[in-house]
């Protein structure tokens, strides 16, 4: 390049960036003023969920009258007709059910027994969409490996053999959720990784930072290629396995009888508080009403549920009516497939460009931290001052990144997306297992994150300005 250009080029980056810090410095003097304006409503949030009481009696209701809330269910579709009269009760406006369509994976018997070198009972549970094992089920020998790049150097070794994936729960990161996202691809491609080199079935230790003799289920997804049966180990039983393994062949015979069934209807629930002024623009608060079949679906997403209809509730009775319109959709079938979310983005397509942004709730009942924001600079430097407004609930963190599985399927329309992020230090105790039960969420937590949730949406509802358009999102990279 020759200098002329050269120095033209400079120039024109260095205008680029003087706008950009502009429209930053803009848009950060805006939102320390509304941090001004609104520390009183804030104030009365808060004050309102102090206990929690309110948001425990939902979580409750679901928890005891329903249990778990399994795509397809009788219980899921009597929690989502619930759900629908106790938003009516509420006085909340244009309460709907919208029709989704949902996939059914059905749970039969399932078993696993050590045959050599002593019999032994494990603790075993299927994970959703895997396929039946053969008839009577099948009998091999495990190979145990702790990562894909051991199963790669054992190759066509595996051949005929049960694989198992004891993969341990990470500890060298920022927070237990970081330690899931690390993890997951042995439950979600397992299978299919085991496959590639002959493997008849695939075990998963659990994704789990504790427990205590109970396997956690989860979706699995296949690939290319043949579809063998996958569950998950509990960690104890994993642990055994390999221990027993090295010191020479264990053979394990397992029973899944498990498998997809015809698509069924669902539906997701709406609510709204309708704007004063612009109410045909959009902020959604939101979580997922269904649940694995193990356990209550007390913290995935009991609590999440609750959350919203406490948050949309609290607003409406201290008459706290935004300029926008708050609508809370309590989702279905996001445990397999997330398929409530993409319904959601699919029937409101038109509406989207009028969503000023889309909240989820979907990582249990701890203590809230913050949110993490999937959006462009001005909404994440806006959020980064908004939050301000809940230091007195410790929920002042600001992470970038992925906002939510639901919401997500609203990213491409270029919606700021919001995730509610909550202390996930024993989340994963409990997570998709038996052990997610009521008596584990703490009341004072649980409306500390309602009072969170309904501050955020409230102020991002009511401020005079809406964010802009979120940037399209980097192309994924495939290895």
């Amino acid at each position: 390049m020759d200098p002329v250009s050269r120095r033209t080029a400079c120039l024109v980056v260095a205008v680029i960036a003087a706008a950009a810090l502009g429209c930053h410095r803009r848009a950060t003097t805006a939102a320390v003023g509304d941090v001004a304006a609104y520390g009183t409503a804030a104030r009365r949030i808060a004050a309102a969920n102090l206990t929690g009481e309110g948001a425990y009696r939902r979580v409750a209701a679901l928890a005891d009258q329903f249990g778990p809330r399994m795509t397809g269910s009788p219980a899921l579709e009597r929690a989502i007709v619930w759900a629908h009269d106790t938003f009516v009760a509420d006085g909340q406006e244009n309460v709907a059910l919208d029709p989704v369509r949902v996939p059914i994976w059905a749970r039969g018997k399932e078993s696993a027994e050590i045959v050599t070198p002593a019999p032994r009972h494990l603790a075993v549970l299927g994970l959703g969409g895997t396929v039946a094992t053969p008839a009577g089920g099948l009998t091999a020998e495990v190979a145990v490996v702790s990562s894909f790049d051991e199963l790669a150097k054992l190759g066509a070794s595996v051949r005929g053999k049960i694989v198992l994936f004891d993969h341990p729960y990470p500890t060298d990161v920022p927070n237990a959720a970081a330690g899931y996202g690390k993890s997951i691809p042995y439950r979600t491609e397992g299978a299919t990784r085991a496959a590639a080199f002959g493997a008849v079935a695939a075990l998963v230790r659990s994704l789990a930072s504790a427990s205590l003799g109970a396997p956690h289920t989860g979706q699995m997804h296949y690939g290319p290629g043949p579809q063998i049966p996958t569950a998950a180990l509990s960690v104890e039983d994993a642990e055994l396995l390999a221990r027993l393994a090295a010191r020479g062949p264990v053979t394990v015979h397992l029973v899944l009888e498990d498998g997809p069934r015809p698509d069924a209807p669902s539906f997701n629930v709406l609510a709204e508080l309708r704007g004063r002024e612009r109410p045909e623009e959009i902020v959604v608060i939101s979580a997922h009403i269904d649940s694995w079949d193990v356990g209550e679906g007390a913290q995935d997403d009991g609590a999440g549920c609750a959350i919203v209809m406490e948050s949309l509730a609290t607003l409406r009775r201290l008459g706290l009516v935004p300029r926008r319109t708050i609508r809370a959709v309590l989702y279905t079938s996001e445990e397999e497939g997330a398929q409530g979310g993409k319904t959601y983005a699919e029937a409101h397509a038109k509406e989207l460009s009028r969503h000023v942004a889309a909240f989820e709730t979907d990582v249990g009942a701890g203590t809230p931290l913050g949110f993490r924001i999937d959006a462009g600079p001005e909404a994440v430097a806006e959020s980064r001052e908004l939050v301000k407004l809940l230091v007195p609930l410790g929920a002042t963190q600001i992470d970038t990144g992925f906002g939510g599985s639901d919401i997500n399927a609203m990213r491409a329309a270029g919606v700021p997306l919001l995730g509610l992020f909550s202390d996930p230090t024993h989340y994963f105790d409990v997570h998709h297992s038996v052990a997610d039960t009521l008596e584990k969420i703490d009341p004072a937590a649980l409306g500390r994150n309602v009072a969170a949730m309904a501050t955020m949406a409230y102020v991002v509802a009511d401020r005079p300005t809406r964010w802009p358009v979120s940037p399209p999102p980097p192309p994924e990279h495939k290895p």
